[in-house]
């Protein structure tokens, strides 16, 4: 991973974890089923930000690495990993 995308990505994730801590206060205090369901739905969409951001930074570096490395196992480890990682969250 990128240094420089580091702290951006651990401010969001604090933010998040902030986000799931009041969803947990909103079930313990008996809100509304759809103003919780609209936080959880706004976690998600966070959560797919930074998934996105550490997808981008993946290919940027890791993969990029890989094929300027000109080691074709390597390549093709990044790859599966990739493919892998993408046939689990089709599921």
């Amino acid at each position: 991973m990128k240094r420089e995308n580091k702290p951006k990505l651990l401010t969001r994730l604090s933010r998040i974890e902030g986000q799931v801590r009041g969803i947990a206060r909103m079930v313990d205090e008996d809100r509304y089923c759809i103003d919780i369901l609209t936080q959880l739905q706004a976690v998600r969409a966070a959560l797919a930000k930074v998934e996105t951001e550490m997808l981008r930074d993946h290919l940027g570096h890791c993969i990029e690495s890989a094929i300027v490395s000109g080691d074709i196992e390597e390549q093709r480890q990044k790859a599966n990993e990739l493919i892998t990682l993408l046939e689990r969250s089709a599921r």
